[in-house]
Formats: C-alpha cells, structure tokens, sequence
C-alpha cells in the first residue's frame, strides 16, 4: 500500500511550516496546502493518511471542506484545528465524523498521539476495505448453483434439506460445498460468516436465485 501522507491545509504559511516540521520530525511524511481548493485539486483516490484542517480559512473553510469530501468519498481522518472553536460548530464537524477538534495553540505531544491515532484508524480502514474488495470478488465467482447452496446454507439448511429443495442428490451438495469453501478460501461456513462479519459484507445480498450481473440462472444437467 502507498505510505500515509499527513495533510496540511491552513492559509497561514508560517503555520504550516510549524506544523511540517513537528510532523516529520515524527517521522511521518507531510505535504501542505494552503487553501481547501488547493488540496482537492491535488487530491488523487490512492492518497491515504490523515488531513489536519484549518477551520477558518477565505474561500471554503473547513467545515465546508469535511462536507465536500464526504459527498466526493474522500474518507481521510480529519484532525481540526481552530483558535476560534465554539460548540455548535465543533458538534457538527465531530457528528459529520472529525476524528478530533484541537484549540490552537495546539500543544505538540498532544498532536502527534492524534495523528499517530488518525493513522492508525486509516489504515484499519484500508485494510477492511481491501478485504471487502476480495470476498466480494470470489463472491462473485461462485456459479448460480454454488450461490444457491452458499444462501440455504448459511440459512441454516442442512445438506439433506438443500438436495431436497434443489432437486440434486447429497453427494453433488457435498461437493459444490467443499468447492465454495475452496473459493472463498476457508475451511468451514462459520470461518466464511466471520470473515464476511469482520469485512462488513452481507452474504445474504447474494441471494439464492438472484444471477450476478451478466450471469444468467442457467441449471446444469450435470448438476442434477
């Protein structure tokens, strides 16, 4: 994965300058901006990290900013700052998700745990994300069948039930069960369950007898 990258954005540039020392001397990489409109026309969807805003700021403040990024899906941990911080305003940052909202002067120590906690939390996110990416495509891979006994399975239906329901014989449920579980590189429907339950992924949205896209419900004679 790229390195994390803590953003700066404040229209002061002697506080930016401050603060990029403080952050490397950390030992983490920093880039600074000194205007919202500037760090989004530098944005790319592979930076990760953290953004320390500025809330008070000509042009888009911060507040502004947080709001932008949510509708454009840029979900970096945001760390505010501001020497004019008043409850509203820090109730609404914090509720559209703001990891924290530090009063400047903020003190050093107290900024690098936050940052270090920013980071931490963003490369959670990343790796959780990267894992919902996977199951979904071997998810996707499953024939029409497979999904079908993937769904009665994990319903609860034993393998007696499911050759029932689908008109196929036991032995042919046991084999496309060891085959789903070799796809999805498991060893048993409970470790399956877990692993969707940790990446956030519903199997149940693969719904028995509902096709991927392009894929059509075709039954196979060498299935019966």
């Amino acid at each position: 994965m790229k390195p994390s990258t803590v953003f700066l954005i404040d229209d002061d540039e002697s506080v930016c300058e401050a603060l990029s020392l403080l952050v490397e001397t950390a030992g983490y990489a920093s880039v600074a901006y000194y205007s919202a409109e500037e760090f989004l026309a530098a944005w790319r969807p592979n930076d990760h990290g953290c953004l320390l805003l500025d809330m008070c700021m000509p042009g888009m403040n911060g507040a502004e900013l947080q709001e932008e990024m949510l509708r454009r899906g840029i979900r970096l941990p945001i760390i505010f700052m501001s020497a004019f911080a008043d409850v509203p305003t820090t109730v609404r940052v914090i509720q559209g998700g703001a990891l924290d909202f530090l009063t400047k002067p903020v003190n050093g120590a107290v900024l690098i745990e936050r940052i270090q906690r920013a980071l931490t939390a963003d490369e959670s996110a990343r790796l959780a994300e990267i894992a919902r990416h996977d199951l979904r495509d071997r998810l996707e891979k499953l024939t029409f069948r497979e999904r079908e006994i993937l769904c009665l399975a994990i319903a609860g239906k034993p393998n007696k039930e499911i050759a029932q329901l689908l008109d196929i014989s036991h032995r042919t449920i046991e084999a496309h069960r060891s085959r789903i579980l070799l796809k999805m590189g498991v060893h048993s429907l409970l470790a399956l369950s877990s692993l969707a339950a940790d990446a956030g992924v519903r199997i149940e949205t693969f719904a028995c007898g509902t096709p991927m896209p392009g894929q059509m419900p075709v039954s196979h004679p060498s299935e019966h």
